[in-house]
C-alpha cells in the first residue's frame, strides 16, 4: 500500500496545489478511473492495464466455458 501511495503522490498529486479535502478526493478518483485502472500498465497484470487484464481474463473464461459445454 505504501508503494501505491508513493506512486499516487509522485505521478499525480504533486502536480496540483491542493486546497481542500474535496479537491483531493476528486483528484484521486480521476487518477484511478481515468488513468491508473485504464491506461497505466502493471507488472502483476502481465504489463497490461487492470481494465485490459480483466477483459482478457473474461474472454479466456468465456471461451473455456463454451468449450466445456
Amino acid at each position: 500500500m505504501e508503494s501505491f501511495h508513493s506512486i499516487l503522490k509522485r505521478e499525480w498529486l504533486n502536480r496540483f496545489k491542493i486546497r481542500d479535502y474535496k479537491q483531493v478526493y476528486r483528484l484521486i478518483f480521476k487518477y484511478l478511473e481515468a488513468f491508473y485502472n485504464t491506461k497505466r500498465i502493471h507488472s502483476h497484470c502481465d504489463y497490461m492495464s487492470p481494465d485490459e487484464f480483466e477483459q482478457v481474463y473474461k474472454r479466456a473464461h468465456i471461451k473455456a466455458e463454451l468449450r466445456a459445454g
